[in-house]
């Protein structure tokens, strides 16, 4: 049985339906005069209210008809738009009209920003799940370097990449409805070696046993979950994650280094040469905007920058660049981080320009402030001054949810590297249109970067 369409779903933002509906309206209002004033100058008369008058007198006090009329024409509009849309989906579409309105909106979101993500663990997923209620065409690139948990287990034994980071952004792309997302996500509680396991980490390493490739189970994932967008590991190659500490020590692997008892001096991969997947360096250089983050710095984003020519390629490519500044501070390997110190560890390590413009929360957490500090983590300052001096532009906004932690909001978090996206192209289209005046002077400072 076919589920019935809400009418009220049509008046939803960005379907498109709601303009071409006034334009009818309009249309209508004005073929209707255009016919009167034909039929006035032709000397004809037509006693179309008289008639009207007559037919409806007893059911209508006269003095009322012109707001019965307006109601009743606009209501007999409304749905005959609908229904004529209705009827032209059902002759093109398998599924009839019960699908109409999600096919409007996944034709909008084909319209969206072509954006590239770049991080790992929840931070990415968090962030995407929100980016794909405005765009679809989205690229996660994922890092491949977590050895711990069911990821470093299953890497140890098997001889996979690690899934857990990919699983989690599979799963934040899906079809919330699915039941397959909800399988992805299940953990094994009990069982000789499956405890601890979820069910999408041992799906992906199965069908890499049998597909014979991790990037190849990666699409077929994507298709059984149906997913928007696409995700991609950084790179295919076997590289460990390692640490130089402020003191020499050498640290090796990624849960080790988040365990770190020294500041972090820089990170790096062993052996250095990890070759970066094709599709993502086409990735971005096709992108409108790059987003790094949110995520931690040194063991979810940085390891991605670390694979060979991809920290270069965002530095060359014209699109905009904005790196998602964490909420807390991490033990182990952002203690005492500003803002500014976050965003000079990431150039200073991937030893490109990889961001313009840093988007840092601008609310204190209420509730868990006290908890977060018995572990060391605090806010992280925004030291805007610094900021400025490095020629990166801040964007400060409310991008928070407390539950059980502080972590980004998906949907407020999404709504601002929207928004930024479009100021900055707009300011581009305009300085574009600008220079392109002959008799016009230059502006007298240059827009910011990305």
């Amino acid at each position: 049985m076919k589920r019935p369409i809400d009418f009220v779903r049509w008046f939803m933002p960005g379907l498109g339906v709601k303009r071409w509906l006034v334009i009818a309206v309009f249309g209508a209002v004005l073929f209707v005069n255009g016919a009167s004033r034909w039929l006035t100058d032709e000397g004809a008369h037509v006693g179309i209210n008289e008639l009207v008058d007559w037919m409806v007198g007893d059911f209508f006090p006269p003095a009322d008809l012109s707001y019965v009329f307006l109601v009743l024409g606009f209501v007999l509009v409304a749905v005959g738009i609908w229904r004529w849309l209705n009827s032209i989906v059902s002759a093109v579409r398998p599924y009839g009209t019960e699908r109409m309105i999600d096919a409007l909106l996944e034709t909008r979101l084909k319209r969206g920003y072509k954006i590239v993500t770049i991080g790992g663990g929840t931070g990415l997923s968090t962030l995407l799940r929100g980016l794909k209620k405005h765009t679809a065409n989205l690229t996660a690139v994922v890092t491949v370097s977590d050895d711990g948990g069911s990821s470093g287990r299953l890497q140890k034994e098997l001889g996979v990449l690690p899934p857990g980071d990919i699983r989690n952004c599979l799963v934040a792309l899906a079809d919330d409805e699915a039941l397959v997302t909800d399988l992805f996500r299940y953990r094994f509680t009990e069982g000789d070696g499956l405890t601890g396991h979820s069910f999408g980490n041992l799906f992906l390493a199965a069908l890499t046993g049998i597909t014979g490739n991790f990037d190849d189970a990666i699409k077929v994932s994507s298709r059984v979950l149906n997913i928007k967008g696409r995700v991609l590991p950084a790179t295919l190659a076997v590289a460990q994650l390692c640490a130089k500490l402020s003191d020499g020590t050498l640290v090796e692997g990624e849960s080790a280094i988040s365990r770190s008892s020294a500041p972090i001096d820089h990170v790096f991969l062993d052996p250095p040469h990890a070759e970066p997947l094709a599709e993502v360096i086409e990735a971005i250089r096709d992108a409108d905007a790059i987003v790094l983050g949110p995520g931690s710095l040194y063991t979810s984003i940085m390891p991605n920058l670390l694979v060979q020519g991809v920290a270069q390629e965002i530095e060359a490519s014209n699109a905009v660049k904005i790196y998602v500044c964490n909420v807390m501070t991490q033990p182990g390997e952002t203690v005492d981080y500003t803002a500014a110190k976050h965003v000079e560890a990431l150039i200073s390590n991937a030893k490109a320009r990889v961001c313009d413009i840093v988007i840092v929360n601008d609310e204190l957490p209420r509730k868990l402030l006290d908890v977060y500090a018995e572990e060391r983590q605090l806010p992280v300052v925004v030291d805007k001054t610094r900021l400025d001096r490095m020629k990166v532009q801040t964007v400060r906004a409310a991008v928070i949810s407390e539950t059980e932690t502080v972590r980004h909001d998906p949907e407020k978090l999404a709504a601002v590297v929207i928004g930024v996206i479009d100021q900055q192209i707009a300011q581009r289209a305009s300085y574009v249109k600008f220079k392109s005046a002959p008799d016009e002077v230059e502006p007298s400072a240059p827009l910011p970067r990305g």
